[in-house]
C-alpha cells in the first residue's frame, strides 16, 4: 500500500508538473496572442491610414487631371488663335510686299518721267 501511495504521489507530482508546464506554456501562448493582437491593431491602423493617404492622393490626381484638360483646352485655343493671327500677319506682309513692288514701281515710272519732262524742258529751252 505504501508503495503504491509513493506511485500516486510520484503520479500526482509527475502531473502537477506537466499541468505547470502547461499553464506556463499558456500564459505564453496569451501573451503571444496578445502582442499578434496588438500588432494586427496597429497594422490595421496603418492600413486604415494608407488607405486615407490613397483617397487623399487620388483626388488630388482627379484635381490635377482637371486642371492638366483644362491647360490643354486653353492651349488649344491658343493655338487656335494664334494660327488665326499668323494667317492675318502672313496675309499683311504679302500686301505689304505687293505695295513695296508697286511703290518701286511707280518711284521708277516717276523717275523715267522727271527725266522726260528735264529732256522736254532742256529742249523747249534750247529752241
Amino acid at each position: 500500500l505504501q508503495k503504491e501511495l509513493l506511485k500516486y504521489k510520484q503520479d500526482a507530482r509527475n502531473l502537477q508538473g506537466i499541468k505547470d508546464a502547461l499553464q506556463q506554456r499558456l500564459i505564453q501562448q496569451d501573451a503571444s496572442v496578445l502582442q499578434l493582437k496588438q500588432e494586427l491593431l496597429r497594422a490595421n491602423m496603418d492600413k486604415e491610414e494608407l488607405h486615407n493617404q490613397n483617397v487623399d492622393l487620388q483626388r488630388k490626381v482627379e484635381e490635377r487631371n482637371r486642371l492638366l484638360a483644362e491647360y490643354k483646352k486653353e492651349l488649344g485655343q491658343k493655338d487656335r488663335h494664334l494660327q488665326q493671327h499668323q494667317t492675318k500677319l502672313d496675309e499683311i506682309l504679302r500686301q505689304l510686299s505687293e505695295a513695296n513692288y508697286q511703290q518701286v514701281d511707280l518711284e521708277r515710272e516717276l523717275e523715267h518721267k522727271e527725266a522726260l519732262l528735264a529732256h522736254c524742258m532742256k529742249r523747249e529751252a534750247e529752241e
